[in-house]
């Protein structure tokens, strides 16, 4: 294995003494970059350090979460994982499993000096390309993913304001779905959650998360992260969402659905019933995440009144010609997700964490 040099790399301009350094175990460091993380104004919930143990640990990914540091002051976060596959290849992202991602810092020094670090440190592990998950553009010279785009909106304290704030044929649905009498209920485990996610991906034809980094989402952020499952009047789960708080944010971000939720307009009342809780815990912005253009996905969430805002997923190009497009989308994976939709569940759920770890 590549032995990396995790040494602080001196990117000094004397006598400023900038250096950039890699994140390591220790509580007094851990809590320095979580404080900068929850002050700086581009960071998101997935920059924060938690992400590195569930990458290492969860999946067996290599991280490396860069930090610039002046006299003891971290002035900027770079978060990083490789990504080492046969089948689809080579690669270091600011970060895997995230929709958003990139440098954050206070100053265009520290910045520099962080993804000069990364630069130097995609060399050295022979990557085929380095990735960055931006929310604004950084470089504009780089090949650019333009698939995906988030959806983000703000919500009030007030429930018939943001009720109102519904297009009127989605209002229907949700008011469907109340009319059902279904309930949303908090779980302290990712039991129902997960039952529902991997039969959801199944019919999909897509892989599943290890149920085992659901569980370890939950350790890690504590109160920051959030199941919320929505059952029927006899009490069956219907539909579920895990949900990541960051400052006055809340980010739905996985979710699981049965077959039978559409009779019941569940899903709807579902993120319904989230935006209520949301706005009680004092939450301003609903973000809906991420969306491949074009998509089911995509069409939900504009039919809830949001508008789409487009993601700046830039790539450094370095053994391959064009940028990676490991994503259902692909043409070349049609097969493959056909014969997945035919696999028996027990069978997708044991392979699936084999594949979707290399995903990213």
């Amino acid at each position: 294995m590549t032995q990396i040099n995790s040494r602080a790399s001196d990117i000094t301009l004397a006598p400023n003494h900038l250096q950039v350094k890699y994140l390591e175990n220790g509580a007094e460091i851990i809590s320095q970059w979580e404080s900068y993380v929850a002050k700086a104004p581009g960071a998101t919930f997935f920059h924060r350090a938690g992400w590195q143990a569930i990458l290492r640990k969860v999946f067996g990914h290599r991280t490396f979460f860069l930090y610039a540091e002046r006299h003891g002051v971290i002035e900027g976060v770079l978060p990083l994982a490789q990504i080492k596959s046969l089948l689809f290849g080579n690669s270091l992202i600011a970060l895997p499993f995230a929709v958003y991602g990139g440098v954050v810092a206070d100053t265009t020094e520290a910045a520099a000096a962080l993804e000069a670090e990364a630069e130097r440190l995609a060399q050295e592990l022979g990557v085929a390309h380095l990735e960055y998950r931006n929310v604004q553009p950084r470089h504009p010279e780089w090949p650019t993913q333009d698939l995906y785009v988030t959806f983000r909106k703000e919500i009030t304290a007030d429930d018939e304001a943001n009720m109102l704030a519904i297009p009127r044929k989605q209002r229907a649905m949700v008011r469907k779905g109340i009319n059902n009498k279904l309930r949303a209920e908090f779980d302290t485990t990712a039991d129902r959650f997960f039952a529902l996610f991997a039969d959801n991906v199944h019919r999909h034809g897509t892989p599943a998360m290890p149920k085992r980094y659901f569980e370890a989402l939950l350790r890690e952020f504590g109160k920051d992260c959030e199941i919320l499952t929505v059952v029927d009047p006899a009490g069956a789960p219907l539909s579920s969402v895990l949900s990541f708080y960051f400052r006055d944010e809340i980010l739905p971000y996985y979710a699981g659905d049965a077959e039978r939720a559409r009779d019941f307009a569940a899903n709807d009342f579902k993120y319904w019933a989230l935006m209520c809780h949301a706005a009680q815990r004092g939450i301003k912005v609903f973000d809906y995440g991420r969306s491949k253009v074009g998509t089911g996905p995509y069409s939900f969430k504009k039919n809830w009144g949001f508008e789409p805002q487009p993601l700046h997923y830039e790539y450094r190009l370095y053994k391959r010609d064009g940028i990676p497009q490991n994503n259902p989308n692909n043409p070349k994976y049609k097969m493959m997700i056909e014969a997945w939709r035919r696999m028996p569940l027990s069978l997708a759920n044991f392979l699936g964490p084999f594949i979707v770890r290399n995903l990213g």
